[in-house]
Order: structure tokens, then sequence, then C-alpha cells
């Protein structure tokens, strides 16, 4: 059975209407006026056990407003919402003990306080035994590699220290679930990838199902298996990661470097040349798979090359034909 239901989810919120005039200012004192802005509407979303799924969405269009409402951190509107088939609003305090949420702009972390504190601290908020914490944090430590600034305190940390023991602490008492929202913002390329490792390892040795929402298309890729794309409130795409690349990528660039310089190529007449210069070409082809077979072989028959490269549009640019 799915982990996680919804039906029709939406979401609105009330927004005063601000006046330009003093006088009409004055007046909104005492019978201020209100508009409804529509920040999720008609959702409908099933999640499987274990599933890693990317939520995509435009910017300020309602991706963190949809995982706080699953997390029941807002209210929603209308409809019908299940977590591991328990109500967020009426369920809560069942519902946080099997759940996570790591913010990547927002520290759950206590400032002032250890990274081995706030673990602690954690633990006793989950009420979780001695020895069953014992022996998940010294796993966790060792995975995410840690050891060195447990006693440091939380506001002494750098970005990437802080983010890890985030992480940690949103795994200390086994979540079913971890909603992840811009888990990687500010990291280097080095710190996200080992972050997507771990990600992607949890997911695999305790089935966590996760619940990603990003900008940064390599955590996508990386992490995820599939993508749901919404735009106007609607999802548009809802499938595998890798239906999506098949489906959508309707090219290949192919980049060759020769041994000399050719002036005339015999197979460049149905092949868009973005570049051609002394003993270098870049070429875009059809995604066929006979298309770039008779080409790889024209070339190494009749053209010796150095190097060569075949490359396909990003996902970045896939997703972008969505909106």
């Amino acid at each position: 059975m799915p982990q996680i239901i919804i039906k029709d989810l939406e979401k609105d919120f009330k927004v005063e209407i601000k006046k330009s005039w003093f006088i009409n200012r004055i007046k909104s004192i005492f019978s201020p006026e209100y508009k409804q802005i529509k920040a999720v509407s008609w959702i409908n979303l099933e999640i499987k056990p274990g599933e890693k799924i990317a939520f995509l969405w435009p910017n300020w269009a309602g991706k963190s407003t949809t995982i706080k409402m699953l997390t029941w951190i807002l209210s929603k509107t209308s409809w019908e919402i299940k977590v591991l088939w328990l109500d967020p609003e009426r369920d809560r305090s069942k519902l946080v003990y099997q759940i996570w949420a790591v913010f990547g702009q927002i520290s759950r972390l206590w400032y002032h306080l250890t990274a081995k504190d706030t673990f602690l601290l954690f633990s006793k908020i989950f009420d979780i035994k001695k020895e069953d914490y014992e022996k998940r944090i010294d796993y966790l430590i060792k995975e995410f590699e840690i050891q060195e600034f447990l006693n440091t305190p939380v506001r002494k940390l750098s970005l990437w220290q802080r983010m890890r023991c985030e992480v940690v602490a949103s795994l200390i008492h086994n979540p079913k679930i971890l909603f992840l929202d811009e888990p990687t913002i500010w990291l280097d390329i080095i710190a996200k990838q080992k972050l997507r490792d771990i990600i992607n390892k949890i997911n695999k040795e305790e089935n966590t199902t996760i619940f990603l929402t990003s900008h940064d298309l390599w955590d996508i890729e990386e992490i995820c298996d599939r993508v749901v794309i919404i735009n106007y409130w609607k999802i548009i795409y809802d499938w595998d990661i890798k239906e999506l690349k098949k489906k959508h990528i309707k090219t290949k660039i192919i980049k060759v470097k020769f041994e000399k310089t050719y002036n005339h190529f015999d197979f460049i007449d149905d092949v868009k040349i973005l570049n051609n210069t002394w003993n270098y070409l870049e070429m875009q082809i059809e995604n066929k798979k006979e298309r770039l077979a008779s080409i790889l072989e024209i070339l190494s028959k009749n053209y010796p090359f150095e190097d060569i490269t075949i490359t396909e549009p990003s996902m970045e640019n896939i997703i972008k034909t969505f909106y």
C-alpha cells in the first residue's frame, strides 16, 4: 500500500491588500481587505514505501508548502492527506515519530548546544531507549564522518558540517519517510555528492522513502527514480526519470578532435554543425541509435580522431520544456 496518499489537495493563504494612499492605509487599520492566494490546488499523488521521488515546481509555487502540509506544519485548506496511513491533522503525535523533514535553509539543531548534545536531546524527544540510541548514533557518526566535530557548538560549524549533522539528527529515530527540501543548497560540489551518496545508502539499507524538492537537478538525477513535475498547480508529468530522459531527449551532441584538419565531411548533410574549427568538430544529431552508429562507423574508418565525446541535453533543459 502507498505510504503517502494525496487526494485533491488544496492550500489557500489569506493576504491583506495593501493600500497606497495614506487615507486608505488609515481605513485599512479598522476595516482591512483581504484576498485569497492559491498556493496548492488539486494535487493527487501516491508514493510507495522506499520510493525516491523528486517533487518539482517553479519558484514560489508550493513545493515547501506541500511538505509542510504533509508533516502538518501547515494545515490544509481542503481534502485528504494520508501519511503512513495516518491523518497528519488528527494523528500528528503518532506521525512525528515516523517521519522527519530537513529544510536546507532552516536549522533544526540547537544553536548553542554541541552536535552530540543535540542528538541526545532528540533521542529523549523521540523516547528512544538508551541502548538503541547508542547503537544508532554510533552507526550514523561513522557513516556521516562527524566524529571530529561532535563536541563543537552548532554555531561554530561550517555549513557542510551543519548539514551533515542536520541529516544525522533526522535519522536518529529511524524515520520511514524523509522529506528533504533543498538539502544541498549552498553546499560545494564535493559536499553535495557526499550527501547524495549518504541519502542513497540510507534508502537502500533501510528502505527509507525519500521525498525531495530541489533546484539542483544533479540532486534529482543522482538520488531519485521518479519525477513529479507540476505547473500551475497541476501534475503534468509523473513517471520514471529514465523514461523522462528517453522520451524528451531528441538530440545528442558529438564532439570530435581529429588527428589533422579536414575541410569536408561526407556525413554532415543531415546534421547540425555547432562548431568546426581546425581539427575540432562539434555537431548535433537526432537521438537515434542507427544514426549514431553510422556516424561513428564513418568517423572511425575515414577520419582518424584523437578524442570523441557524446553528450545529451542536461536535465535542466528537459525540465524547462515543461514550463
